[in-house]
């Protein structure tokens, strides 16, 4: 069964930022959209580029090797629904950022 792994403190992310995390083996991205924070899988779908490296507009992130993009709070392609990306649960507490990796 999957458990939440804290992944850093909330005060190292700011708002409108993207990190990146290995929780579980798996390679996460974790964002801050405006004190809420989300994670996806770090790897896009299009040619593997890490996505906790890209530029975050609103709750959109860009992947910085192809521009391709992602809504960061569904995990959904911001151009085609039916690609995606994996989207975990995350919650905050005693001021850290935890992700669940099923």
């Amino acid at each position: 069964m999957a458990e939440f792994v804290r992944v850093l403190a909330a005060a190292e992310l700011p708002p409108g930022k993207g990190a990146e995390a290995v929780v579980a083996g798996k390679p996460v991205a974790v964002f801050n959209v405006d004190g809420a924070f989300h994670a996806i899988s770090n790897t896009c779908v299009h040619r593997g580029g890490p996505l906790g490296q890209g530029v975050l507009d609103g709750s959109i992130v860009m992947c910085p090797w192809h521009a391709w993009t992602y809504d960061v709070t569904s995990g959904m392609s911001s151009v085609n629904p039916d690609l995606r990306v994996a989207r975990y649960e995350t919650k905050v507490e005693g001021g850290d950022v935890y992700v669940k990796v099923e």
